[in-house]
Protein backbone atom coordinates (compact mmCIF):
# COMPACT_ATOMS: atom_id res chain seq x y z
CA UNK A 1 0.00 0.00 0.00
CA UNK A 2 1.32 3.45 -0.93
CA UNK A 3 0.66 6.31 1.41
CA UNK A 4 0.42 9.66 -0.39
CA UNK A 5 0.43 13.19 0.91
CA UNK A 6 -2.47 15.33 -0.22
CA UNK A 7 -2.08 18.41 2.00
CA UNK A 8 -0.62 21.79 1.05
CA UNK A 9 3.15 22.13 0.38
CA UNK A 10 4.66 24.70 2.76
CA UNK A 11 7.82 26.82 2.19
CA UNK A 12 9.54 24.85 4.96
CA UNK A 13 8.91 21.62 3.08
CA UNK A 14 10.27 23.12 -0.17
CA UNK A 15 13.48 24.07 1.65
CA UNK A 16 13.84 20.55 2.99
CA UNK A 17 13.36 19.11 -0.49
CA UNK A 18 16.01 21.46 -1.85
CA UNK A 19 18.51 20.30 0.75
CA UNK A 20 17.93 16.71 -0.29
CA UNK A 21 18.58 17.44 -3.94
CA UNK A 22 22.11 16.73 -5.17
CA UNK A 23 23.93 19.91 -6.25
CA UNK A 24 26.21 19.15 -9.18
CA UNK A 25 29.89 19.89 -8.42
CA UNK A 26 31.40 23.06 -9.85
CA UNK A 27 34.15 22.79 -12.46
CA UNK A 28 37.77 23.36 -11.42
CA UNK A 29 41.18 22.90 -12.98
CA UNK A 30 43.04 21.48 -10.00
CA UNK A 31 42.25 20.27 -6.50
CA UNK A 32 44.91 19.53 -3.87
CA UNK A 33 43.56 17.70 -0.84
CA UNK A 34 44.59 15.45 2.03
CA UNK A 35 47.55 17.44 3.34
CA UNK A 36 48.37 20.79 4.90
CA UNK A 37 47.78 23.98 2.94
CA UNK A 38 49.73 26.89 4.45
CA UNK A 39 47.83 29.93 3.19
CA UNK A 40 50.43 32.35 4.66
CA UNK A 41 47.79 34.99 5.27
CA UNK A 42 48.15 37.28 8.28
CA UNK A 43 46.99 34.50 10.63
CA UNK A 44 49.07 31.80 8.90
CA UNK A 45 45.87 29.79 8.40
CA UNK A 46 46.13 26.06 7.69
CA UNK A 47 43.64 24.07 5.60
CA UNK A 48 43.59 20.63 4.01
CA UNK A 49 42.14 21.38 0.55
CA UNK A 50 42.80 23.96 -2.15
CA UNK A 51 40.91 24.54 -5.41
CA UNK A 52 42.31 26.25 -8.53
CA UNK A 53 40.41 27.66 -11.49
CA UNK A 54 41.58 29.93 -14.32
CA UNK A 55 45.03 30.42 -12.82
CA UNK A 56 43.76 31.65 -9.45
CA UNK A 57 43.08 30.13 -6.05
CA UNK A 58 39.34 29.61 -6.05
CA UNK A 59 38.83 28.23 -2.55
CA UNK A 60 40.60 26.77 0.48
CA UNK A 61 38.98 24.77 3.22
CA UNK A 62 38.43 21.38 4.80
CA UNK A 63 38.26 17.93 3.18
CA UNK A 64 34.58 18.34 2.26
CA UNK A 65 35.64 21.00 -0.26
CA UNK A 66 37.07 18.36 -2.60
CA UNK A 67 33.63 16.87 -3.24
CA UNK A 68 32.18 20.23 -4.24
CA UNK A 69 34.32 20.50 -7.38
CA UNK A 70 34.84 18.37 -10.47
CA UNK A 71 38.49 19.01 -11.24
CA UNK A 72 40.50 18.21 -14.33
CA UNK A 73 43.12 16.88 -11.90
CA UNK A 74 42.91 16.01 -8.22
CA UNK A 75 46.11 15.45 -6.23
CA UNK A 76 46.08 13.41 -3.03
CA UNK A 77 48.69 15.16 -0.90
CA UNK A 78 48.97 12.21 1.48
CA UNK A 79 49.99 14.47 4.36
CA UNK A 80 52.39 16.66 2.41
CA UNK A 81 52.72 20.43 2.82
CA UNK A 82 51.69 23.05 0.26
CA UNK A 83 53.13 26.56 0.54
CA UNK A 84 52.99 29.57 -1.78
CA UNK A 85 55.69 29.40 -4.44
CA UNK A 86 59.12 30.45 -3.24
CA UNK A 87 60.12 33.95 -4.31
CA UNK A 88 63.91 34.31 -4.59
CA UNK A 89 64.40 38.01 -3.92
CA UNK A 90 68.01 38.15 -5.12
CA UNK A 91 69.45 35.77 -7.67
CA UNK A 92 71.55 35.71 -10.84
CA UNK A 93 70.22 33.69 -13.76
CA UNK A 94 72.70 33.66 -16.63
CA UNK A 95 73.27 32.01 -19.95
CA UNK A 96 76.68 30.48 -20.50
CA UNK A 97 79.10 29.85 -23.35
CA UNK A 98 80.60 26.58 -24.59
CA UNK A 99 83.85 27.62 -22.94
CA UNK A 100 82.17 27.79 -19.52
CA UNK A 101 82.52 25.16 -16.77
CA UNK A 102 79.97 24.86 -13.96
CA UNK A 103 82.02 24.53 -10.76
CA UNK A 104 79.12 24.53 -8.33
CA UNK A 105 79.41 21.49 -6.08
CA UNK A 106 83.00 20.56 -6.99
CA UNK A 107 84.72 18.98 -4.01
CA UNK A 108 88.44 19.35 -4.72
CA UNK A 109 91.04 21.29 -6.65
CA UNK A 110 91.90 18.02 -8.33
CA UNK A 111 88.35 17.88 -9.67
CA UNK A 112 88.62 21.47 -10.88
CA UNK A 113 91.86 20.64 -12.65
CA UNK A 114 90.27 17.66 -14.40
CA UNK A 115 87.38 19.82 -15.63
CA UNK A 116 89.71 22.55 -16.88
CA UNK A 117 91.96 20.03 -18.64
CA UNK A 118 88.99 18.38 -20.37
CA UNK A 119 87.54 21.72 -21.49
CA UNK A 120 90.90 22.91 -22.85
CA UNK A 121 91.25 19.69 -24.85
CA UNK A 122 87.70 20.07 -26.16
CA UNK A 123 88.17 23.70 -27.27
CA UNK A 124 91.74 23.48 -28.53
CA UNK A 125 94.93 25.39 -27.78
CA UNK A 126 94.62 29.14 -27.27
CA UNK A 127 90.88 29.16 -26.50
CA UNK A 128 89.68 30.79 -23.29
CA UNK A 129 88.34 28.53 -20.54
CA UNK A 130 86.00 30.09 -17.99
CA UNK A 131 84.11 28.76 -15.00
CA UNK A 132 82.04 29.77 -12.02
CA UNK A 133 81.05 28.41 -8.64
CA UNK A 134 84.08 27.09 -6.73
CA UNK A 135 84.33 27.71 -2.99
CA UNK A 136 87.40 26.96 -0.89
CA UNK A 137 85.12 26.05 2.00
CA UNK A 138 83.86 23.06 0.01
CA UNK A 139 87.20 21.85 -1.38
CA UNK A 140 89.06 18.90 0.14
CA UNK A 141 92.32 20.84 0.09
CA UNK A 142 90.80 23.58 2.24
CA UNK A 143 92.22 26.35 0.08
CA UNK A 144 91.53 28.29 -3.11
CA UNK A 145 92.69 27.14 -6.53
CA UNK A 146 95.69 29.23 -7.54
CA UNK A 147 97.65 30.15 -10.67
CA UNK A 148 100.02 27.14 -10.54
CA UNK A 149 97.06 24.74 -10.26
CA UNK A 150 95.64 26.08 -13.52
CA UNK A 151 99.02 26.34 -15.28
CA UNK A 152 99.59 22.66 -14.63
CA UNK A 153 96.54 21.53 -16.61
CA UNK A 154 96.08 24.30 -19.18
CA UNK A 155 99.41 26.00 -19.95
CA UNK A 156 98.35 26.88 -23.50
CA UNK A 157 94.83 28.16 -22.74
CA UNK A 158 93.99 31.35 -20.87
CA UNK A 159 91.81 30.41 -17.87
CA UNK A 160 89.63 32.48 -15.54
CA UNK A 161 87.55 30.78 -12.83
CA UNK A 162 85.20 32.91 -10.73
CA UNK A 163 84.43 32.05 -7.12
CA UNK A 164 80.86 31.37 -6.01
CA UNK A 165 79.32 34.76 -5.27
CA UNK A 166 81.23 36.49 -8.05
CA UNK A 167 83.50 38.70 -5.93
CA UNK A 168 86.83 37.10 -6.79
CA UNK A 169 88.41 34.94 -9.44
CA UNK A 170 91.61 33.07 -10.22
CA UNK A 171 93.49 33.27 -13.52
CA UNK A 172 96.38 31.28 -14.93
CA UNK A 173 99.66 32.71 -16.16
CA UNK A 174 98.62 33.01 -19.79
CA UNK A 175 95.43 34.89 -18.90
CA UNK A 176 97.36 37.32 -16.68
CA UNK A 177 99.97 37.84 -19.39
CA UNK A 178 97.32 38.62 -22.01
CA UNK A 179 95.71 41.08 -19.61
CA UNK A 180 99.04 42.82 -19.04
CA UNK A 181 99.05 42.06 -15.31
CA UNK A 182 102.44 41.46 -13.69
CA UNK A 183 104.30 42.27 -10.47
CA UNK A 184 104.49 45.94 -11.40
CA UNK A 185 100.74 46.39 -12.00
CA UNK A 186 99.28 48.91 -9.54
CA UNK A 187 96.40 47.81 -7.35
CA UNK A 188 93.07 48.63 -9.04
CA UNK A 189 90.70 51.04 -7.38
CA UNK A 190 88.12 49.05 -5.45
CA UNK A 191 89.94 45.72 -5.90
CA UNK A 192 93.00 43.66 -4.98
CA UNK A 193 95.56 41.76 -7.07
CA UNK A 194 97.00 39.10 -4.77
CA UNK A 195 100.61 37.95 -4.39
CA UNK A 196 102.12 34.90 -2.72
CA UNK A 197 104.74 34.99 0.04
CA UNK A 198 107.49 35.25 -2.57
CA UNK A 199 105.96 38.33 -4.15
CA UNK A 200 104.68 36.50 -7.23
CA UNK A 201 101.14 36.74 -8.58
CA UNK A 202 99.07 33.91 -7.12
CA UNK A 203 96.39 34.41 -9.79
CA UNK A 204 93.61 35.66 -7.49
CA UNK A 205 91.99 39.02 -8.20
CA UNK A 206 89.36 40.32 -5.81
CA UNK A 207 86.44 42.49 -6.97
CA UNK A 208 88.16 43.51 -10.21
CA UNK A 209 88.54 40.19 -12.04
CA UNK A 210 87.12 42.03 -15.01
CA UNK A 211 90.69 43.16 -15.63
CA UNK A 212 91.09 39.68 -17.09
CA UNK A 213 87.48 38.89 -17.93
CA UNK A 214 87.25 41.80 -20.40
CA UNK A 215 89.39 39.73 -22.77
CA UNK A 216 87.08 36.70 -22.84
CA UNK A 217 85.28 36.57 -26.20
CA UNK A 218 81.53 37.06 -26.00
CA UNK A 219 79.34 34.00 -26.24
CA UNK A 220 77.05 33.81 -29.23
CA UNK A 221 73.48 35.05 -28.68
CA UNK A 222 72.24 31.52 -29.35
CA UNK A 223 74.47 30.01 -26.66
CA UNK A 224 73.31 32.52 -24.07
CA UNK A 225 69.63 32.37 -24.96
CA UNK A 226 69.24 28.60 -24.79
CA UNK A 227 71.22 28.20 -21.58
CA UNK A 228 69.39 31.11 -19.93
CA UNK A 229 66.03 29.53 -20.76
CA UNK A 230 67.21 26.22 -19.32
CA UNK A 231 68.47 27.85 -16.13
CA UNK A 232 65.12 29.56 -15.68
CA UNK A 233 63.37 26.22 -16.11
CA UNK A 234 65.73 24.71 -13.54
CA UNK A 235 64.37 27.09 -10.91
CA UNK A 236 61.04 25.26 -10.99
CA UNK A 237 62.62 22.09 -9.61
CA UNK A 238 63.65 24.16 -6.58
CA UNK A 239 60.08 25.36 -5.99
CA UNK A 240 60.87 28.88 -7.19
CA UNK A 241 57.83 30.42 -8.88
CA UNK A 242 59.06 34.03 -8.78
CA UNK A 243 62.49 35.61 -8.73
CA UNK A 244 64.27 38.94 -8.79
CA UNK A 245 67.15 38.99 -11.26
CA UNK A 246 69.79 41.07 -9.52
CA UNK A 247 70.99 43.30 -12.29
CA UNK A 248 70.75 43.66 -16.06
CA UNK A 249 71.49 46.54 -18.38
CA UNK A 250 68.57 47.98 -20.36
CA UNK A 251 69.89 45.99 -23.34
CA UNK A 252 69.95 42.86 -21.21
CA UNK A 253 66.32 43.39 -20.24
CA UNK A 254 65.44 43.27 -23.95
CA UNK A 255 66.81 39.71 -24.08
CA UNK A 256 64.54 38.74 -21.20
CA UNK A 257 61.58 40.27 -23.01
CA UNK A 258 62.36 38.18 -26.07
CA UNK A 259 62.52 34.99 -24.00
CA UNK A 260 59.32 35.70 -22.06
CA UNK A 261 57.42 36.61 -25.21
CA UNK A 262 58.00 33.05 -26.42
CA UNK A 263 58.33 30.98 -23.26
CA UNK A 264 56.82 33.06 -20.45
CA UNK A 265 54.08 30.62 -19.53
CA UNK A 266 56.69 27.85 -19.04
CA UNK A 267 58.94 29.77 -16.66
CA UNK A 268 58.94 31.36 -13.19
CA UNK A 269 57.76 34.94 -12.97
CA UNK A 270 60.69 37.38 -13.10
CA UNK A 271 61.34 40.90 -11.93
CA UNK A 272 64.57 42.31 -13.37
CA UNK A 273 66.64 44.89 -11.53
CA UNK A 274 68.27 47.43 -13.85
CA UNK A 275 71.87 48.41 -13.26
CA UNK A 276 72.58 52.10 -12.88
CA UNK A 277 73.82 53.16 -16.32
CA UNK A 278 73.38 56.91 -16.02
CA UNK A 279 70.42 59.20 -16.42
CA UNK A 280 70.58 59.41 -20.21
CA UNK A 281 70.59 55.66 -20.85
CA UNK A 282 67.78 55.14 -18.36
CA UNK A 283 65.77 57.85 -20.10
CA UNK A 284 66.35 56.10 -23.44
CA UNK A 285 65.23 52.83 -21.84
CA UNK A 286 61.87 54.50 -21.37
CA UNK A 287 60.64 52.32 -18.53
CA UNK A 288 60.77 52.35 -14.76
CA UNK A 289 60.05 50.19 -11.74
CA UNK A 290 56.80 48.23 -12.08
CA UNK A 291 56.49 48.41 -15.85
CA UNK A 292 55.61 45.08 -17.44
CA UNK A 293 53.19 42.44 -16.23
CA UNK A 294 53.03 39.63 -13.68
CA UNK A 295 55.22 37.40 -15.86
CA UNK A 296 58.06 39.85 -16.49
CA UNK A 297 58.46 43.30 -15.02
CA UNK A 298 61.05 46.01 -14.38
CA UNK A 299 62.38 46.06 -10.84
CA UNK A 300 64.57 48.35 -8.79
CA UNK A 301 67.80 50.11 -9.73
CA UNK A 302 70.83 47.98 -8.78
CA UNK A 303 74.16 49.38 -7.53
CA UNK A 304 76.98 47.49 -5.78
CA UNK A 305 77.99 49.88 -3.02
CA UNK A 306 80.78 47.68 -1.63
CA UNK A 307 82.39 44.30 -2.17
CA UNK A 308 81.61 40.93 -0.62
CA UNK A 309 83.09 38.54 1.93
CA UNK A 310 84.41 36.03 -0.58
CA UNK A 311 87.13 38.58 -1.40
CA UNK A 312 86.93 39.91 1.24
CA UNK A 313 86.01 43.47 0.31
CA UNK A 314 82.81 44.38 2.19
CA UNK A 315 83.15 47.91 3.60
CA UNK A 316 83.09 47.77 7.40
CA UNK A 317 83.21 50.27 10.27
CA UNK A 318 85.85 48.34 12.20
CA UNK A 319 88.86 46.62 10.58
CA UNK A 320 88.64 42.97 9.62
CA UNK A 321 89.82 40.45 12.20
CA UNK A 322 93.62 40.41 12.24
CA UNK A 323 93.91 42.81 9.29
CA UNK A 324 95.27 45.96 10.99
CA UNK A 325 93.36 48.84 9.40
CA UNK A 326 91.82 47.01 6.40
CA UNK A 327 88.08 47.72 6.26
CA UNK A 328 87.18 46.59 2.76
CA UNK A 329 86.33 48.70 -0.24
CA UNK A 330 83.66 50.97 -1.65
CA UNK A 331 82.74 50.34 -5.26
CA UNK A 332 81.22 53.81 -5.66
CA UNK A 333 82.76 56.98 -4.16
CA UNK A 334 80.44 58.59 -1.63
CA UNK A 335 79.77 61.76 -3.61
CA UNK A 336 78.97 59.78 -6.74
CA UNK A 337 76.71 57.43 -4.78
CA UNK A 338 74.73 60.27 -3.26
CA UNK A 339 74.27 61.94 -6.63
CA UNK A 340 72.99 58.81 -8.38
CA UNK A 341 70.67 57.94 -5.47
CA UNK A 342 69.18 61.41 -5.56
CA UNK A 343 68.69 61.20 -9.32
CA UNK A 344 67.14 57.71 -9.29
CA UNK A 345 64.76 58.64 -6.49
CA UNK A 346 63.71 61.85 -8.24
CA UNK A 347 63.02 59.87 -11.42
CA UNK A 348 60.62 57.60 -9.52
CA UNK A 349 62.75 54.46 -9.46
CA UNK A 350 62.73 51.98 -6.60
CA UNK A 351 66.27 51.25 -5.41
CA UNK A 352 67.58 47.85 -4.25
CA UNK A 353 71.29 48.28 -3.54
CA UNK A 354 74.00 45.76 -2.65
CA UNK A 355 75.36 46.79 0.78
CA UNK A 356 77.15 44.10 2.81
CA UNK A 357 79.45 45.79 5.33
CA UNK A 358 78.04 47.96 8.11
CA UNK A 359 79.88 51.05 6.85
CA UNK A 360 78.37 50.55 3.39
CA UNK A 361 74.94 50.07 4.97
CA UNK A 362 75.19 53.31 6.95
CA UNK A 363 76.33 55.23 3.88
CA UNK A 364 73.57 53.81 1.68
CA UNK A 365 70.82 54.41 4.23
CA UNK A 366 71.97 57.99 4.72
CA UNK A 367 71.96 58.53 0.95
CA UNK A 368 68.46 57.03 0.61
CA UNK A 369 67.07 59.19 3.40
CA UNK A 370 68.66 62.39 2.09
CA UNK A 371 67.19 61.67 -1.35
CA UNK A 372 63.74 61.05 0.15
CA UNK A 373 63.94 64.30 2.06
CA UNK A 374 64.89 66.14 -1.15
CA UNK A 375 62.11 64.44 -3.13
CA UNK A 376 59.55 62.91 -0.73
CA UNK A 377 57.77 59.80 -2.04
CA UNK A 378 55.08 57.56 -0.63
CA UNK A 379 55.50 53.82 -0.98
CA UNK A 380 58.99 53.96 -2.50
CA UNK A 381 59.98 50.50 -1.13
CA UNK A 382 63.72 51.11 -1.39
CA UNK A 383 65.70 48.23 0.08
CA UNK A 384 69.18 46.89 0.80
CA UNK A 385 70.40 43.54 -0.47
CA UNK A 386 72.57 41.35 1.79
CA UNK A 387 72.90 43.43 4.99
CA UNK A 388 75.56 41.06 6.34
CA UNK A 389 77.14 43.11 9.15
CA UNK A 390 74.56 44.59 11.52
CA UNK A 391 74.75 48.40 11.43
CA UNK A 392 74.44 50.68 14.48
CA UNK A 393 71.09 50.97 16.22
CA UNK A 394 70.65 54.53 14.96
CA UNK A 395 70.78 53.29 11.36
CA UNK A 396 68.28 50.51 12.10
CA UNK A 397 65.90 53.05 13.59
CA UNK A 398 66.29 55.39 10.62
CA UNK A 399 65.57 52.53 8.23
CA UNK A 400 62.35 51.71 10.04
CA UNK A 401 61.31 55.35 10.18
CA UNK A 402 61.78 55.79 6.43
CA UNK A 403 60.44 52.35 5.38
CA UNK A 404 63.74 51.06 3.98
CA UNK A 405 63.54 47.25 3.72
CA UNK A 406 66.04 44.38 3.63
CA UNK A 407 66.37 41.49 1.17
CA UNK A 408 68.43 39.08 3.27
CA UNK A 409 70.27 35.84 2.36
CA UNK A 410 70.26 33.60 5.46
CA UNK A 411 71.90 30.79 3.46
CA UNK A 412 75.12 32.87 3.61
CA UNK A 413 75.33 31.99 7.31
CA UNK A 414 75.59 28.37 6.19
CA UNK A 415 77.70 28.46 3.03
CA UNK A 416 79.95 31.44 3.82
CA UNK A 417 80.66 30.39 7.39
CA UNK A 418 84.38 29.95 6.67
CA UNK A 419 84.69 33.46 5.24
CA UNK A 420 82.96 35.00 8.25
CA UNK A 421 85.07 33.07 10.75
CA UNK A 422 88.21 34.20 8.93
CA UNK A 423 87.26 37.87 8.77
CA UNK A 424 84.78 38.72 11.55
CA UNK A 425 84.73 38.38 15.31
CA UNK A 426 82.53 39.07 18.33
CA UNK A 427 79.01 40.28 17.65
CA UNK A 428 79.85 40.85 13.97
CA UNK A 429 80.38 37.11 13.59
CA UNK A 430 77.56 35.98 15.89
CA UNK A 431 74.99 38.23 14.21
CA UNK A 432 76.09 37.83 10.61
CA UNK A 433 73.17 38.23 8.18
CA UNK A 434 70.77 39.33 10.93
CA UNK A 435 67.11 38.38 10.72
CA UNK A 436 65.42 39.11 14.03
CA UNK A 437 67.29 42.35 14.79
CA UNK A 438 65.93 44.17 11.71
CA UNK A 439 62.45 42.78 12.31
CA UNK A 440 62.50 43.81 15.96
CA UNK A 441 63.28 47.35 14.85
CA UNK A 442 60.27 47.33 12.52
CA UNK A 443 62.21 46.80 9.28
CA UNK A 444 60.45 44.81 6.55
CA UNK A 445 62.49 41.72 5.65
CA UNK A 446 62.29 39.24 2.77
CA UNK A 447 64.78 36.49 2.00
CA UNK A 448 66.41 34.95 -1.06
CA UNK A 449 69.58 33.14 -2.11
CA UNK A 450 72.07 35.19 -4.17
CA UNK A 451 73.04 31.81 -5.70
CA UNK A 452 74.96 30.57 -2.64
CA UNK A 453 73.26 28.23 -3.38
CA UNK A 454 70.00 28.77 -5.26
CA UNK A 455 67.94 26.57 -2.95
CA UNK A 456 65.15 27.89 -0.73
CA UNK A 457 65.43 24.90 1.58
CA UNK A 458 69.01 25.87 2.49
CA UNK A 459 67.76 29.38 3.24
CA UNK A 460 64.90 28.06 5.37
CA UNK A 461 67.27 25.72 7.25
CA UNK A 462 69.74 28.50 8.01
CA UNK A 463 66.93 30.88 9.01
CA UNK A 464 65.55 28.44 11.55
CA UNK A 465 68.78 26.87 12.89
CA UNK A 466 71.34 29.67 12.32
CA UNK A 467 73.89 26.92 11.68
CA UNK A 468 76.96 27.07 9.51
CA UNK A 469 78.27 24.15 7.47
CA UNK A 470 80.28 23.02 10.51
CA UNK A 471 77.16 22.76 12.66
CA UNK A 472 78.16 25.81 14.73
CA UNK A 473 75.23 28.07 15.69
CA UNK A 474 75.66 31.80 15.10
CA UNK A 475 73.44 34.20 17.01
CA UNK A 476 70.64 31.83 18.04
CA UNK A 477 68.55 34.87 18.99
CA UNK A 478 68.47 35.72 15.26
CA UNK A 479 66.64 32.48 14.40
CA UNK A 480 63.19 32.67 12.81
CA UNK A 481 60.31 30.31 13.40
CA UNK A 482 59.47 28.05 10.45
CA UNK A 483 56.35 30.12 9.86
CA UNK A 484 58.35 33.38 9.80
CA UNK A 485 60.90 31.89 7.42
CA UNK A 486 58.24 30.61 5.01
CA UNK A 487 56.52 34.00 5.01
CA UNK A 488 59.82 35.78 4.33
CA UNK A 489 60.52 33.47 1.36
CA UNK A 490 57.03 33.79 -0.12
CA UNK A 491 54.63 36.62 0.72
CA UNK A 492 57.29 39.14 1.67
CA UNK A 493 59.07 38.82 -1.66
CA UNK A 494 55.85 39.82 -3.42
CA UNK A 495 55.81 43.02 -1.38
CA UNK A 496 59.27 43.97 -2.67
CA UNK A 497 57.92 43.97 -6.22
CA UNK A 498 54.61 45.74 -5.40
CA UNK A 499 52.65 42.53 -6.07
CA UNK A 500 51.37 41.55 -2.63
CA UNK A 501 47.77 42.00 -3.77
CA UNK A 502 48.09 39.29 -6.46
CA UNK A 503 50.67 36.74 -5.31
CA UNK A 504 52.61 35.42 -2.34
CA UNK A 505 49.75 33.83 -0.40
CA UNK A 506 47.17 31.14 -1.16
CA UNK A 507 44.13 33.21 -0.28
CA UNK A 508 41.17 32.98 -2.70
CA UNK A 509 41.67 35.27 -5.67
CA UNK A 510 45.47 35.14 -5.59
CA UNK A 511 47.58 33.79 -8.44
CA UNK A 512 47.81 30.01 -8.10
CA UNK A 513 51.59 29.77 -7.60
CA UNK A 514 52.48 27.07 -5.10
CA UNK A 515 54.83 24.25 -4.14
CA UNK A 516 54.09 20.75 -2.87
CA UNK A 517 56.85 19.63 -0.48
CA UNK A 518 57.61 16.02 0.35
CA UNK A 519 57.39 16.64 4.11
CA UNK A 520 55.55 19.00 6.42
CA UNK A 521 58.07 21.65 7.47
CA UNK A 522 55.68 22.81 10.19
CA UNK A 523 56.07 19.56 12.14
CA UNK A 524 59.47 18.38 10.90
CA UNK A 525 62.62 18.46 13.04
CA UNK A 526 64.49 21.50 11.60
CA UNK A 527 67.59 19.34 11.10
CA UNK A 528 65.72 17.58 8.31
CA UNK A 529 64.75 20.67 6.33
CA UNK A 530 67.47 20.32 3.71
CA UNK A 531 66.41 16.72 3.06
CA UNK A 532 62.90 17.80 2.05
CA UNK A 533 62.23 17.57 -1.68
CA UNK A 534 60.10 19.65 -4.02
CA UNK A 535 57.47 17.25 -5.36
CA UNK A 536 55.49 19.68 -7.51
CA UNK A 537 55.75 23.31 -8.62
CA UNK A 538 52.63 25.07 -9.90
CA UNK A 539 52.60 28.47 -11.63
CA UNK A 540 49.37 30.11 -12.71
CA UNK A 541 47.55 26.90 -11.83
CA UNK A 542 49.69 24.87 -14.24
CA UNK A 543 51.97 22.07 -13.02
CA UNK A 544 55.31 23.11 -14.50
CA UNK A 545 57.46 20.66 -12.53
CA UNK A 546 56.73 17.29 -10.98
CA UNK A 547 59.42 15.18 -9.36
CA UNK A 548 59.67 11.74 -10.85
CA UNK A 549 58.21 9.16 -8.49
CA UNK A 550 56.77 11.74 -6.10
Amino acid sequence: MTIGFTGPVTPLMLGALALCACTPPEPADLVLTGGTIAVVDDAFTLHSTLVVRDGRVLAVGGPELASEYAATRTVDLDGRLVVPGFNDTHTHIRGSARRHIDLGGVESIVEIQALVRAKAEELGEGEWVTGYGWSEDELAEGRRPLRPDLDEVAPSNPVLLTRAGGHSGVANSLALELAGIDRSTPQPEGGVIEYDEGGELNGVIRERQGLVGRLVPDATPGELRETLIQMLRDQLALGITSLIQAGETPEGFARWEDIYAEHGDELPRSTVQIRWVGRDRLAAFGRTTGDGDHRLRVGAIKVLVDGGFTGPAAYTIEPYKGRDDYRGLLNVPEAELRALVDTANALGWQMGFHAIGDAAIVLTVDAFIDALENNPRDNHRHYLNHFTVTPPTETLERMAEHDIAVAQQPNFTYTLEGRYVANLDGDRLAHNNPLKIPMQHGIFLAIGSDILPIDPLVGLYASVTRKGMSGEVYGPDEALTVEEAIRAYTANGAWLTFEEEVKGTLEPGMLADMVVLSDDLLTLDPEGIMDVEVDMTIVDGQVLYEREGS
